[in-house]
């Protein structure tokens, strides 16, 4: 029986995504995940129109988050007028192997990731008691993919992937040969045990997919099976569950796709419309899948107007956020990039809040 949870006013609060999503309405809200969770990124965030936030909870000496810890993040985030809506759960981070808090999940090692995965299942139990109604989380071994940067427009630096530039030096990562299998039995593990919690406590867990997907033959020995949209549908199929969902990075998904530019808004319908996304990264690329640039959300291969009319279509509820933006040396902590893409991701909000 799962506990009842306050709806704190600085925090979203427990709900459910299938009454959540409102078809035919534009119900989003501009977002962000970056951090840390401090006063003085916090009264940037409100400065810059964001009221909604993924923070960063501490993990506690026990190995998960404390209902005292998320409470007063949200308190913090309360005080600038903003909401927690969502945290990154137990270090799960788009960090490589050797470098990521809760390696032994990824690298099917028991009986760790039995304990690190309990830790998940008490930080799931901890976020409904207090009010945190999402959490995001990655299941990677390889990390952010890239072969290099590129100049963008005003002396910028932008992050390009490039699989025949890419270097397979070492040939294998820590976690050794991770192929299709492998890594379907340490992700459906994981799944097996926390979902079922998830589901219980009224969490919704959003999984970021693989950035970049690679070959079915694998990068480095690993396949990245969740690299691709049918990889998606399956990994969505493995516990049914109105709280698993996506972390639906449309730059990632775009550069899974032959011709991301027409591609991209079908598959924003199919997730959009079983209610499996729960949180937006709104990040744009040109180029296609295994040879790829980002770019700012107005100059990428994807019409992000006609992106946020398919978001309104299906009713989608949550945060898009901005990710991955170019960088600039005049621009250390990235405050100007990540202020533009705000505002225009707030504009486009509007733009489509006031069609009929």
């Amino acid at each position: 029986m799962a506990a009842a949870a306050p709806m704190a006013a600085q925090m979203g609060g427990i709900s459910d995504p299938r009454s959540d999503y409102k078809p035919g309405k534009a119900v989003m809200v501009v977002g962000c995940q970056r951090g840390p969770t401090t006063e003085t990124f916090l009264k940037l965030l409100k400065r810059s129109g964001v009221n909604d936030v993924c923070g960063y909870v501490p993990i506690g000496p026990k190995g998960y988050f404390e209902v005292e810890d998320i409470q007063k993040v949200g308190d913090l985030c309360g005080k600038f007028g903003v909401k927690l809506m969502m945290a990154e759960i137990n270090g799960l981070s788009s960090a490589y192997i050797a470098r990521a808090r809760n390696p032994s999940i990824m690298m099917g090692k028991s009986p760790e990731r039995d304990k690190a995965i309990d830790d998940v299942c008490m930080s799931l139990r901890n976020a409904a008691k207090a009010g945190l109604p999402a959490v995001k989380y990655n299941m990677t071994v390889l990390g952010v993919l890239t072969s290099g940067r590129v100049e963008g427009r005003g002396g910028t630096s932008a992050r390009e992937w490039d699989l025949s530039k890419a270097k397979t030096d070492p040939p294998l990562t820590e976690a050794g040969p991770s192929m299709g299998p492998a890594m379907w039995e340490r992700i459906t593990y994981f799944l097996n045990r926390v979902i079922p919690v998830a589901n219980e406590y009224k969490v919704r867990m959003a999984c970021h997919p693989h950035d970049p997907g690679v070959p079915p033959t694998g990068f480095r020995g690993v396949d990245r099976v969740i690299g691709t949209v049918e990889g998606l549908k399956k990994f969505l199929s493995i516990q049914e569950s109105p709280y698993h969902g996506l972390n639906f990075c449309q730059g990632t998904v775009t550069e899974m796709l032959q011709d991301p530019g027409k591609e991209i808004f079908d598959v924003i319908r199919y997730f959009g419309s079983r209610k499996k996304i729960f949180n937006v990264h709104f990040r744009n690329i040109r180029g296609k899948r295994d040879k790829f640039v980002e770019t700012y959300p107005d100059e990428g291969d994807i019409n992000f107007y006609k992106a946020m009319k398919v978001y309104k279509e299906v009713g989608y509820p949550y945060m898009m956020m901005p990710d991955h933006m170019p960088s600039h040396p005049d621009d250390p902590g990235g405050n100007q990039a990540f202020s533009f893409a705000y505002g225009y991701i707030k504009g486009l909000i509007q733009a489509v809040q006031n069609e009929g």
